[in-house]
């Protein structure tokens, strides 16, 4: 167990040279987590700092030093944004775990929507709207979209949402590759889980520089839809019964 334990809800947010939005990260989750508390749902965040070049790790160190419920985690080299994640995942022992992207397209605060459903769904995820991004990464990312739902059937309108939510226990059991930040629905209805989407406000980026291009958006995301299929038929999902462990 580490701190994370004593929370309910860890909100993982994967870090990639983003040292121009760390000080606002800091003023808007500073702002937001003593509402959770409040409201019976202990926030804390965890930065996972994906092998940046930039001063990211070292202004992580210095907002996490100044802010009792912040805590980071280092990947010892860049690995991507789906092992920033489960890297996150696997250092979480609070009842819920979140991810949100550090460019702050999307705000914390509509973390409030996504919450009150956990009760009955293993995750709730947003559906960004009006979303402000180029003409051409919103035309790539519904075509990939539209290509995804097809070959996973998961009834998704927008994957690549970064606000979502998932318990923890089910997060635990996906199976990771890399790519697998796009799969999350389909990968954890593979256990059987259910499913929400909820409309959450979309922002422009305001400082640094996206990681996503055409290549990666569309030629990663449709190879990988193939290996999902692949996997989908050898999936092993097993629940123990009792033991004398």
């Amino acid at each position: 167990m580490n701190k994370t334990a004593d929370y309910r809800f860890t909100i993982i947010v994967p870090v990639y040279n983003e040292e121009d939005n760390i000080y606002t990260l800091e003023e808007r989750l500073r702002a937001y987590l003593p509402a959770t508390a409040a409201g019976g749902q202990p926030a804390c965040a965890l930065f996972v700092n994906d092998g940046s070049k930039d001063r990211s790790g070292e202004r992580l160190r210095e907002i996490c030093g100044r802010n009792p419920h912040f805590y980071w985690l280092d990947l010892a080299r860049n690995s991507g944004l789906s092992a920033a994640m489960k890297a996150g995942i696997d250092a979480t022992y609070s009842e819920y775990v979140g991810y949100m992207d550090a460019d702050l397209q999307t705000a914390p605060e509509d973390f409030d929507l996504l919450l009150p459903h956990m009760g009955e769904y293993e995750m709730v995820m947003g559906i960004r709207t009006g979303r402000k991004d180029s003409f051409v990464k919103n035309m790539s990312s519904r075509i990939a979209n539209g290509f995804r739902r097809m070959m996973t059937h998961d009834g998704v309108e927008d994957t690549g949402c970064p606000l979502k939510v998932l318990r923890t226990d089910y997060a635990k059991r996906i199976p990771f590759f890399t790519g697998m930040h796009r799969f999350l629905p389909a990968l954890i209805q593979l256990q059987g889980a259910r499913v929400k989407q909820v409309p959450v406000r979309h922002f422009p980026r305001v400082a640094g520089q996206s990681k996503y291009h055409l290549w990666n958006r569309l030629a990663g995301p449709f190879m990988d839809c193939f290996a999902y299929r692949w996997m989908r038929k050898r999936y092993i999902d097993y629940r123990t019964g009792d033991t004398n462990l």
